[in-house]
């Protein structure tokens, strides 16, 4: 998603306040994301985090209850 909307990795590691390399290890899998930082993830993207984790290729946020 972060290469389709054509960010740097920079961009988000200063959009989630953390380094790039903290960053860099999340998109890898080296690090687990904390859900805070999954939850950001998905409010600036407008998904839901099971998109994110890839539990769902439904990429529409879940409607507000």
């Amino acid at each position: 998603m972060r290469e389709d909307s054509d960010l740097l990795q920079k961009d988000l590691a200063e959009y989630l306040q953390c380094t790039q390399v903290s960053y860099s290890r999340y998109e890898l899998g080296k690090r687990d994301i904390p859900t805070d930082v999954l939850i950001k993830l998905a409010r600036f993207y407008g998904t839901s985090t099971d998109y994110l984790l890839g539990l769902t290729g439904v990429r529409e946020p879940y409607p507000p209850e």
